[in-house]
């Protein structure tokens, strides 16, 4: 029994799944979208059968499965995330979106008696790089499996909802804007906390407060950004006079909030060493935020949650600085912590005894941690190629953490004001309600071979053809069709206005067509004949040469001071006029060739700045005899092109030429030559965009065919070799790269941790913003990199031949640290030699890059098997990765 009353939404959708459809729930964050999941949870259980819930990230799978231990219990409930598995063979697993899709494409037994599958944040499925997989399973799914999509707020659910029942059958959506918790923004300007809105206007829209536009607007004008440099003298021009503005620091805004009664906060920073310096100033300021009882019951929870980390590795992780700022109250949260510190920041905040979290967006991706207030420090954000603004999305996302149901009676959401920062950016975001659901589908290697060996090359088509991806793609076709039909009856329309009694107007429209372009033609060759004859003369220049130039402001005598000869472009003679001008010509100041009138002895230096050097220069042109040529010689008219000539004999000829309305239906031809064009680039567009997913496939299989994955049977029909049974069990970014290295045995040989090492190049990827150790261990390592980048340049040059996405090259920057570890070496030893090798490696990134490592072993020892000596040194290499830090909290 729930504890509150169901919201209709939650009714609504309950009622559906109860019903026998399937439902998608599209909430804002906080709202309790999963209670319609749970009551899957819940039916399933009750009519024995099983249900799956999936999420995006294994946080949010390890928090889903906490609480769904605690309501039933532990045999009743399994985790598999990839690095864990406990109880598979439950009644109702939590999963990672991958590994339910990796069980439908292995034809797992795990399916059997699956009768429901929640997939929690299902708008994933834009995700660029990893939403294909939401798609996959959704379209794989048997068709008695019921779907409970549970969605943040999107513009199309409607649209979402309408592929769903396409491709699932009856679905029912339900859309909820409502916050159970209202939200409040502010503005921090100058350590004044100030309402963004004022109420609403009269066209029903918020209306900005007054006071924060007068407030931001008269600090603006005396203050510059924080960081720029003063000019010295006079200002630079849009540099405001006044002082550097300071925004408030991080303890600052902590305390603030801690007046107001605003706590527990989230204050996302963006940045993981903004993150960790905000909570080194917050402890060097002396903040404290918990009481005694708290301290005591914090220091409990950390116990308890680290109880397994290694004794020597305590002060390499930082744990005694973390564990004192725990204590207090404070917190960061990112990526680049260790999965135990971050487990424990999670449950501290959620039972309140940590009060602010300095945290990367994140955390803003599912996981139960909402606040009181949110804070954002900038509305840029580095989304890994480049600084970018917050969508309004985004902004919604993250501001959708503030207020927490049933304990606030409203959330906050306070964005800090710096001089750049316009309250009307702010309300943009804060009041746009557009956020649409777009597909990143598309097909890869390792879905491609899955696809033909499940259904068969032709029946793949089909199902690529049911993806979101060419929903969306199909129903932007639907209005260019519509544009295309509306453009071909105004043709028929401009057809019967350019109808001549005299004969057929098309046929002598398209004799002056062709006239016209004929005449442009000739005139670009003859534009171009005449560059190339100009360029060939000034070549011939030489210092001392008096030319003319023919016309402009320079026209007159000039003699030449520099021919200005360059190999890589066109000459530019420097020279001095006879009105003692220098500088450079080209050809364009001249239509005819130059030609050299005579000569001048010049000096051996000329200092073309001085006054007096071009006076005398110039007199002494003047006084040389030599005359320009008079202005507007008459040019040799070119000879008459005989094409041109056979085109204007048959226009002339033509019954049309004599008709008294020519020129009325010439200008309806006209547009109808123009809209004839702007339809046919119509109909390119449609048909890049119909079946752009099938063909995409259809190149995948033809290179997949070449390096002899995919083979014709006797009948004709495309089935998967041995090594395509092999890529199809390999999930990876760099599927065919793997299978590869496979196939051509470049892994043969190699120790445990040099596999370890190789491996891990096809996983990682160094962070943009970070130099990376490239350092790479010599011998067999080294020599089996070499060949994997080879084996990558030759795949990328068929990919760009079959027009297809490039594979990512081989990342060598973690080999060193894994191998390393894999050698036996202390977390201590191998984080210390990273430092010092200048590479940026946090304790959380390594034990995470690890364990994609692992992963990838591992799918390599079930690929080949155990008797296969590569497979018997991935078993191992796996194993001595799986230790220490990089063990805890798997299974």
């Amino acid at each position: 029994m729930l504890s509150f009353e169901l919201d209709p939404f939650q009714r609504t959708a309950c009622e559906a799944v109860e019903d026998g459809h399937g439902v998608l729930v599209c909430a804002p964050t906080g709202a309790g979208k999963t209670v319609v999941g749970e009551f899957a949870v819940h039916l399933a259980l009750a009519e024995g059968q099983k249900c799956f819930y999936t999420t995006p990230i294994k946080a949010l799978s390890n928090q889903k499965y906490a609480d769904l231990v605690a309501r039933y219990d532990e045999d009743t409930v399994g985790l598999l995330t990839g690095d864990t598995s406990v109880n598979g063979d439950a009644p109702v697993v939590v999963m990672t979106t991958e590994v339910l899709r990796n069980m439908l494409y292995a034809g797992s037994s795990t399916l059997d008696g699956l009768g429901y599958v929640v997939m929690d944040e299902i708008h994933y499925l834009a995700d660029r790089f990893r939403g294909a997989v939401w798609e996959e399973v959704i379209l794989h799914l048997p068709d008695d499996v019921r779907l409970i999509g549970l969605s943040a707020t999107v513009s199309n659910a409607e649209e979402f909802g309408d592929w769903l029942v396409e491709v699932r059958g009856d679905t029912t959506v339900v859309v909820d804007e409502h916050r159970p918790v209202p939200l409040w923004q502010h503005m921090m300007v100058d350590r004044r906390l100030m309402d963004l809105f004022a109420g609403e206007a009269k066209d029903g829209q918020l209306r900005i407060n007054p006071q924060l536009l007068r407030r931001t607007e008269e600090l603006s004008r005396h203050h510059v950004p924080f960081g720029r440099a003063r000019t010295g003298g006079r200002r630079s021009p849009g540099v405001p006079r006044g002082v550097r503005f300071r925004p408030p620091s991080r303890p600052d805004v902590v305390e603030r909030l801690d007046r107001s009664g605003l706590l527990p906060g989230i204050v996302f920073v963006f940045s993981r060493a903004g993150c960790d310096a905000a909570v080194d100033q917050c402890m060097r300021a002396g903040l404290r935020l918990n009481g005694p009882a708290e301290i005591d019951e914090a220091r409990r929870i950390i116990d308890l949650r680290t109880a397994d980390l290694p004794e020597a590795d305590l002060a390499v992780l930082g744990y005694w600085e973390w564990r004192d700022a725990l204590e207090r109250g404070v917190a960061s949260h990112h990526a680049g912590l260790l999965p135990a510190f971050k487990e424990t920041v999670e449950e501290l905040f959620v039972r309140g005894l940590v009060k602010v979290v300095f945290a990367t967006e994140t955390l803003a991706l599912g996981i139960n941690m909402p606040a009181r207030t949110v804070v954002l420090e900038r509305l840029v954000k580095f989304n890994g190629e480049a600084h970018v603004d917050l969508t309004p999305g985004e902004y919604t996302q993250l501001t959708g953490r503030a207020g927490r149901r049933g304990i606030d009676v409203e959330g906050h959401a306070v964005v800090l004001w710096q001089p750049g920062v316009d309250p009307k950016q702010v309300a943009g975001l804060a009041s746009t309600r557009t956020y649409p659901l777009r597909s990143s589908f598309r097909p890869g290697y390792n879905m491609a071979v899955n696809l033909v060996q499940r259904l068969g090359a032709a029946d793949a088509r089909e199902l690529l053809e049911q993806s979101f991806a060419q929903f969306q793609a199909d129903r932007s076709v639907v209005g260019l069709a519509r544009r295309i039909e509306r453009n071909r009856e105004a043709l028929a329309g401009y057809a019967e206005s350019m109808t001549c009694h005299l004969g057929n107007f098309a046929e002598y429209a398209a004799l002056r067509r062709r006239i016209n372009d004929r005449e442009k033609a000739l005139a670009r060759q003859n534009t171009a004949a005449r560059r190339a004859r100009a360029a060939a003369s000034l070549e011939r220049l030489r210092r001392g040469d008096v030319i003319a130039v023919p016309a402009g402001r320079r026209s007159g005598l000039a003699v030449v001071l520099d021919p200005g000869l360059d190999s890589l472009g066109e000459p530019r003679p420097f020279v001095l006029t006879e009105d003692r001008w220098a500088g450079s010509l080209s050809v364009t100041d001249f239509p005819t060739p130059v030609e050299t009138l005579g000569r001048m002895r010049l000096p051996k230096h000329v200092d073309h700045r001085s006054p007096r050097v071009r006076r005398d220069l110039a007199s002494s042109l003047r006084n040389t005899g030599i005359s320009a040529p008079p202005r507007g010689r008459r040019r040799s008219a070119p000879e008459e092109d005989t094409e041109l000539a056979s085109l204007r004999r048959a226009l002339r000829a033509h019954p049309c030429h004599g008709c008294s309305d020519r020129e009325v239906h010439a200008r309806w031809a006209e547009r109808y030559y123009r809209l004839e064009a702007e339809n046919e680039q119509l109909e390119r567009r449609v048909a890049g965009t119909t079946h752009s997913l099938a063909r995409a496939f259809d190149r995948i299989r033809w290179l997949l065919r070449e390096r002899g994955y995919l083979e014709a049977d006797a009948a004709g029909e495309e089935r998967v070799t041995a090594h395509g049974r092999r890529l199809a069990r390999l999930y990876s970014e760099s599927d065919l790269l793997a299978a590869e290295c496979l196939r051509r045995d470049v892994w043969r040989g190699l120790g445990p941790a040099e596999l370890a090492a190789v491996v891990s190049a096809l996983v990682y990827e160094s962070r943009r913003d970070t130099p990376g150790d490239t350092r790479i261990p010599s011998g067999p390592i080294s020599e089996a990199l070499m060949t994997m980048a080879q084996l990558w340049a030759e795949l990328e040059d068929d990919e760009r031949r079959h027009r297809l996405d490039r594979t990512r090259e081989p990342d060598p920057g973690f080999a060193w640290p894994v191998y390393r570890w894999a050698r036996g070496e202390s977390l201590e030893q191998v984080l210390t030699a990273a430092e010092a090798a200048g590479q940026e490696l946090s304790a959380g990134d390594f034990v995470r890059w690890c364990r994609q490592v692992i992963d990838l072993l591992d799918q390599l020892h079930d690929v080949v098997g155990g008797a296969d000596p590569v497979g018997e040194t991935a078993r191992r290499a796996a194993r001595s990765l799986r230790r220490g830090v990089v063990a805890m909290g798997t299974a």
